[in-house]
């Protein structure tokens, strides 16, 4: 197995060293992290190993519960968001429970712990007539037409930015209406793809084809026939939300969060959304129906004859 690399020899672990390496390789090969991942993973135990140095926490098997709370508190003190808190606390008790089953733990020190609520933001979302507004770009010249076609897919299938960006031609059935994207741990689905954005991307990948070189397997190109990357479909949107009158920048996860929030609206089918979406866990997908909540609510405050009476003694009310 290779070592922990760090920036620094300051930074290399005196304890637990076996134990990390051997579930940095577990992060990399069985569960197939991306490197992103396992980096924040690493970051976060480091963390707790620096916390164990200084209390002479030597022994994993020792480790107990009010040990984790005291870092846990340590970090929250020190500025530490409850996002991170919470992140970092999923960190240790999957490196615990790998432990646990090598046989070098007996009982996982971070399962009764809490990292404190935080406040979960709503995430931003077009309506309808604004996602309509956006996606709708005209003219048959080279950045209208892959522009054209990257915003249908993002708005029809709920795409992750990584997941468009990575996606090849041979991956995208235009005849069949559907697209096999890899999501987060290497999960791969099949979405349908809706009638509009498959009649951009028709028209794209026509263009494409006699620009992009021979060998390029990539969906989406620039100019010069390389694989776009992130940041360039980034700062593309932020440009065409300008050129679509926005009020605000769109961004590729704002068409992936629309296209939940309008998905849910309709279907009310919070597993399908789901699916569709890649969340391994539900709870990630509820967020959405707090949106349609919103909306529901606005309309009812909007139309319902006692919640207008109402709103109105609540602005003649003072304190």
């Amino acid at each position: 197995m290779s070592d922990f690399i760090y920036e620094t020899a300051e930074q290399a672990p005196r304890l637990f060293a076996n134990e990390l390496t051997a579930f940095r390789e577990f992060m990399r090969t069985e569960k197939q992290y991306s490197d992103k991942t396992v980096s924040s993973y690493e970051r976060d135990l480091h963390k707790f190993i620096d916390f164990c140095e200084q209390q002479s926490l030597t022994s994993l098997a020792t480790l107990k519960a009010r040990d984790v709370r005291q870092n846990l508190a340590h970090l929250h003190r020190a500025g530490l968001s409850g996002k991170s808190l919470h992140r970092w606390l999923s960190a240790l008790r999957s490196f615990f429970n790998f432990c646990i089953r090598q046989g070098w733990q007996s009982h996982n020190p971070a399962d009764d712990v809490q990292a404190p609520k935080t406040n979960r933001h709503l995430p931003k979302v077009l309506d309808v007539d604004q996602s309509a507004q956006f996606v709708s770009l005209e003219g048959d010249e080279f950045l209208n037409c892959r522009d054209h076609a990257i915003l249908e897919l993002f708005y029809s299938s709920g795409l992750r930015l990584a997941e468009l960006a990575a996606t090849n031609v041979q991956d995208a059935d235009l005849q069949e209406g559907m697209i096999e994207v890899t999501g987060k741990g290497n999960k791969a689905r099949i979405l349908p793809i809706g009638s509009k954005a498959i009649e951009a991307l028709r028209t794209w990948i026509a263009l494409r084809n006699t620009i992009a070189p021979s060998g390029e397997p990539a969906l989406f190109i620039s100019q010069k026939g390389r694989r776009l990357g992130h940041r360039a479909i980034q700062l593309r949107l932020q440009q065409l939300s300008t050129r679509q009158g926005m009020d605000t920048p769109v961004h590729p996860h704002m068409l992936r969060h629309s296209f939940a929030s309008h998905m849910l609206e309709s279907s009310s089918d919070l597993r399908l959304v789901q699916e569709m979406l890649g969340h391994a866990n539900i709870s990630t997908t509820q967020i959405y129906t707090h949106l349609d909540f919103q909306h529901l609510a606005s309309v009812y405050d909007k139309a319902h004859p006692r919640a207008q009476r109402r709103k109105s003694a609540d602005d003649d009310t003072t304190d």
